[in-house]
């Protein structure tokens, strides 16, 4: 089936990253169907507002939120399920809330196993396939990030679990970014130069990823040059997980 007969969903669509890949897919010739629980601009066919943690709430409300997605994939079906709507609740262990715990674990874990579950006909009909966008806090953190870490190595988990589960049915995959020049990243760096350059130098490649690096590999994977790949997690990192930080 030639990419331009193919349907691509795309969670957490308005944020940096989210904008790469609409915008990657839809230059691919895919439709694009963008989900976001804010309203905002990026490059799609049909953009739906909805807000994913509504999956996690209760049986009534999760298979409200299928319905309309089902609608919105079929009858084409689903070729590629993008999972990258995300929270990032930044906390100490001691003042980490239930509620913080809750709505990242929903959001960043439970969410993306739900859409996969409730959208697995679609998916499976038309030989689709998973892409998780999770990160490097999946196999190396930092201070503060125990929540989305954990989310984020959890899902990780997922992925290799549901490639042997689903086995040749559906494939799965994760990409791992490291730091990434979203404009939310980059605001926080304003007046910051020597920080930014400092954050830049961490990385052996001497730089942090592009968004449409992170929507390149995306598109890579979801393609059928990746066919044989699954259960994979792709660290678009720069080098960073593997270098160490000790002095000398």
């Amino acid at each position: 089936m030639p990419d331009a007969e193919r349907t691509a969903l795309i969670t957490g669509a308005i944020g940096g990253i989210g904008q790469a890949l609409c915008s990657a897919f839809h230059r691919a010739g895919y439709r694009v169907i963008a989900v976001d629980r804010l309203h905002g601009n990026c490059q799609c066919d049909l953009f739906m507002q909805l807000d994913l943690q509504e999956l996690c709430f209760d049986k009534e409300r999760s298979a409200a939120l299928l319905a309309k997605l089902h609608s919105a994939v079929e009858p084409s079906g689903l070729n590629v399920l993008v999972n990258n709507a995300a929270v990032q609740p930044l906390n100490s262990t001691e003042k980490i809330t239930l509620d913080e715990w809750r709505q990242t674990l929903d959001i960043n874990l439970t969410a993306p196993f739900l859409l996969i579950q409730g959208l697995l006909p679609a998916l499976e009909r038309v030989g689709g396939n998973v892409v998780n966008i999770s990160s490097v806090h999946a196999i190396a953190t930092k201070p503060a990030f125990v929540t989305y870490a954990t989310s984020k190595a959890a899902l990780g988990g997922l992925t290799r679990a549901l490639a042997i589960d689903l086995g040749g049915r559906v494939r799965v995959n994760a990409i791992n970014p490291a730091a990434t020049a979203t404009a939310m990243l980059l605001a926080g760096f304003v007046g910051k130069e020597a920080q930014f350059e400092e954050l830049s130098r961490m990385h052996p490649v001497g730089r942090i990823a592009q968004p449409e690096e992170v929507a390149s590999a995306a598109l890579f994977l979801a393609s059928t040059q990746a066919d044989f790949i699954t259960g994979a997690s792709l660290n678009l990192d720069g080098g960073i997980s593997v270098r160490l930080h000790d002095p000398g």
